[in-house]
This record gives C-alpha cells, structure tokens and sequence, in this order.
C-alpha cells in the first residue's frame, strides 16, 4: 500500500499561494489577450472601412472605373498601395468583378467571399471573409458615380498579419506577467517561510493542541498566573488569579483592559520595563492581600515582549511554614531539655556514686529553682501561650548554646496586636532572638548575653533584642531588610529579617537597628497595638 505523503502546512500555504497566483496571472493575461484582439480587430476594420470610403470618393478612381481603364486604376491604386499597410486593396465593377488586385489575382473574375451584395447596395461594411489570398479582415465601400453604384473598393487585412501583430502586441504582457509570477513565487516562498519562524515550527494541529494544554495546564495551576505584553496588557490568566484578584470579566474582554485596572499600583509589577533579570519569591501586596510573587521576562528574538507573573497568597504559605516552624521549634525544645536533664542526671549519678548526698541535694535545689524561676517569671509576665511556649523554647535553646538569655524585669504583655496574626508575631520574636543567637556565637570577644525586652505598657507593644555578637557589617546595613541579603552562608538564608519588616509596616509599624557598646546590636520593634 503506498504511504501517503503528508505536506506540511507551511509547504501547502507555499503551493496554495502560488496555485492562486497563476489562477490570477493567468486570468489577467487572458483578459488582456483579448482585449488586445478585440481591440485590434476593431481599430483595424475601422482603418480598412475609411481607406475604402476615402478611395472611393476619389474622382480620377470614379472615372477610371466608369471607364473600366484597368491600366489607369492599378497606376493609381499601386502608389497608394505602397503607402498604406493593408494586405491587399481590390477594385471591381458593378457586378462584383475585379478591376484590380494588388496580389496580381485574374481580372474580371468575380471577388471572392460574398460579402459584396450589402455594398452593391449603397452600404460600406467591415467583415472577415474568406477570399482568393485566404481568411482577411475586408473594409468594403460603394464607388458612387451621380448616384449610380458603378463598383468596389476592398480594403483589407489578412488574418494571419493580424495575428502576428497581436503576438507582436501582447509579448510585453506576457514578459510582465511572467516577471510578476516570478515576484510571486519568490514573495510567497519568504512568506510562508516567515509564517513558519513565527509559529515556532510547530503544525496548526501541534499549535491547536498546545493552546488547549496550555489553558488546561493554566488552570490546573494552584499559582495565580497571569501574562502580561510591555504595556502591561492582559494577555491570559487563569482561574486562581482571577478569584484572588476578583475579577470577573470574560476572556473575550479581558485582553483589552490592563493589569493597573485590577491591581493597585505596586513597585513590583509596574517597574523596571527594561529588567534583564527574573524576580523570585518577592513578598508584597496585591490589593489587601500579601503575596509571595515571581515576575519572569518573555523574550523572543534576545528581545523582551512581556512578563509572566505567578503569585500565592503568603497566608497560606506562611500558615504551612508556621506550623512546621512550631515542629521544629517543640522538637529543638525537647532535644535541649534532653540534652540538660541528661547532664543533670549524670552529674546527680556521679555526686551519688561518690556518696557526696548533700551536694547532689543541693544540686538539685539550685537548678529546680533556676529553671522554676524562669517558667514562673515567664508565665507571670506574658499572657499570650503562643508566646510563653515561644520563650520557654529559646530559653532552653540559650542554655544549650551556651548562652544566656536575660528577660528584662519590665517585660508584660497581655494580647498582641489587633492588625498582627499570632503567627507573624512568633516570627517577629522567634528571627530577632535566632539572629541575636548566631550573632553572639560569631564573637568571641562579648559576653555571650542576649537581653530581651518586650512591653505593651503604652499605646504600642515594644520589642527590643540586644546582643553583644557580630554586629551588622557595614556592606548591607542600607539593605538588610531586603529578601536575599544576610551575613549567613546559604542561600536559604536572607529572608528572615524581611518577613520581620514585611509583618510590621503590615500592622502601621516600624523596626530600627543600631550598635550596642561595646558589641553587637540593638533591634528595636514598635507596633502600634
């Protein structure tokens, strides 16, 4: 069975555009081909009716037929002859018989192609006949001697002159036209290649069934996803996006309206028209609502026509990181706890293998009290459990890090801020006493003491962090709360500090830093409550 050759589309709209070019070439050439006959075979029986209407008027040819002088009228006729482009001229008598012919035919013999009765009758008349030379193209007119049809004048035109002369006629069209088809080819042959470039090779089936995937895949995206051109025009979206962003308006409609419509003004989107990079897990706010988003470039042809911005309300993200946060944070509690009741247990087990039992009971006294103290001044002072267990926690961290963590005896708090979550708060306190932390162990020279002051006495809840660690380096301290920038190794790190400042300008607030003498750092929170 012999395969079927299959055309691609670019070949077929190639072969289609060129079929319909010389369907239209060749209609245009055989309009003007007989055109050009028409018209030829008109001016041409027109010219050949007034040579035999201006000959027959002459007075010396009336006379010399009158008197049937042969000799006379091809003397007359012959110089005219010469200077006229007719194929033949014939002159005859009453009774249609010739008195001349310029082709040297037998005199006065009946002319050839019955056409001569009309013109005997008092009447020129242009036809196409068949006579003694071959088919002509004859102008015929009545020689009229006082008012008498005495003969005949025939002028006229082979028809295979006429045809030469029309080829002569219609080859500069031809060439026209066959420089034109060429223009065609070479037209339709970029054309189609151009169409090709511009779907990417890809076959209308193949482009067809992208598009579905791609709205398929669209909408299968949890991700807010819309795409944008340079003038920040909607180009598609999907489902998520549209209900986080509450639009409404059908697809139909939506390419004409701009993204600035649905989403108030936001450094994020509309800047950096010319940006040569992509943007990653920037936090910010889409309306009222706090977002993680991307912002990558569409480049085609190393030029930029739009960007594709992806985006998740950070509420859920944050909650998920909260809560495997809070796992992390009970599992490092525990292992500190275990780690301190193990030295405590092996301590206890050698002041008891040594019979030392006042020691041990003394032992056991000092560190009940320490640690009751501190659950008890730790309770006592913070109202809010989230925060206590928070505390307890990096209390017990401290310890094990060989820190000391001081809670300034002013502490209190009572309830948390009306526009902060619980969540953002624990990562507020929770990034300021981690960094404090890390910044102690990289400093040999403090004391290892972290003080922690947090107060909601007045009109707002004040948080302050000092240690006496590393400092800020003097490189990033105009950036430190942008994503990405930190003192740390890692890529994971950098992000801590801006969801701390992300958070607080959330709830009308603001955080400042500033040196510690003679180390370290001062973190300061002020949340309005």
């Amino acid at each position: 069975m012999r395969k079927k050759i299959q055309l691609s589309f670019t070949t077929k709209l190639f072969l289609s555009l060129l079929f319909f070019s010389l369907i239209v070439l060749a209609l245009l050439q055989s309009y003007i081909w007989n055109t050009i006959e028409t018209n030829l075979y008109r001016s041409l029986g027109e010219k050949a009716q007034i040579q035999a209407k201006e000959l027959s008027v002459l007075p010396s040819l009336i006379q010399y037929v009158k008197d049937k002088d042969t000799s006379k009228i091809a003397d007359l006729i012959v110089d005219i002859f010469e200077q006229s482009d007719a194929s033949y001229i014939v002159i005859g008598d009453a009774k249609a018989n010739r008195l001349f012919h310029t082709a040297n035919s037998p005199l006065h013999s009946p002319m050839i192609g019955d056409d001569n009765k009309e013109v005997l009758n008092g009447n020129s008349s242009i036809t196409i006949s068949e006579g003694s030379l071959g088919l002509a193209l004859r102008g015929k007119a009545p020689i009229v001697d006082n008012g008498k049809i005495i003969g005949i004048v025939s002028v006229g035109y082979m028809i295979d002159d006429i045809n030469a002369l029309h080829i002569q006629q219609v080859i500069p069209f031809i060439i026209c036209c066959s420089l034109l088809f060429l223009a065609l080819f070479i037209f339709s042959y970029f054309f189609s290649k151009a169409i090709k470039q511009q779907m990417f090779n890809l076959e209308p089936k193949a482009i067809a069934l992208l598009v579905k995937s791609q709205k398929s895949i669209m909408e299968s995206i949890f991700e807010g996803v819309i795409a944008i051109d340079l003038s920040y025009n909607i180009i598609n979206i999907n489902q998520s996006a549209r209900t986080m962003l509450n639009i409404k308006i059908s697809d139909d409609e939506l390419h004409k309206h701009n993204l600035s419509e649905f989403i108030q003004s936001t450094d994020f989107i509309f800047r950096n028209e010319s940006q040569t990079e992509d943007i990653h897990d920037h936090i910010c706010y889409f309306n009222n609502i706090i977002v993680i988003a991307n912002k990558v470039r569409v480049v085609i042809d190393d030029k930029i026509q739009g960007w594709v911005i992806t985006f998740r309300n950070f509420d859920d993200i944050n909650i998920l990181s909260m809560q495997l946060t809070q796992v992390n944070q009970y599992v490092d509690n525990l292992r500190a706890l275990r780690h301190e009741h193990l030295n405590w247990l092996a301590t206890l087990s050698g002041l008891i293998y040594m019979k030392r039992y006042e020691e041990a009971q003394s032992f056991i006294a000092l560190h009940s009290a320490d640690n009751q103290s501190n659950l008890d001044f730790i309770t006592e002072h913070f109202k809010v459990p989230a925060v206590c267990g928070l505390l307890i926690g990096k209390y017990s961290k401290a310890h094990e890090l060989g820190l000391n963590l001081i809670f300034d005896p002013a502490c209190q708090l009572s309830e948390l801020p009306l526009l902060m979550a619980e969540t953002e708060f624990m990562s507020i306190l929770g990034n300021l006493l981690d960094n404090a932390f890390n910044a102690s162990l990289k400093n040999d020279l403090g004391d290892k003491t972290i003080y922690l002051y947090l107060s909601d006495a007045t009109d707002e809840i004040v948080l302050e962090v000092t240690d006496q660690g590393c400092g800020v380096d003097k490189s990033i301290r105009n950036s430190i709360f942008e994503p990405g920038v930190t003192s740390q190794e890692g890529k994971e790190h950098g992000i801590g500090l801006h969801l701390v400042s992300t958070y607080i300008k959330k709830a009308n607030g603001y955080i400042t830093f500033e040196d510690n003498i003679p180390y370290g750092t001062i973190f300061s929170v002020f949340i309005p409550k």
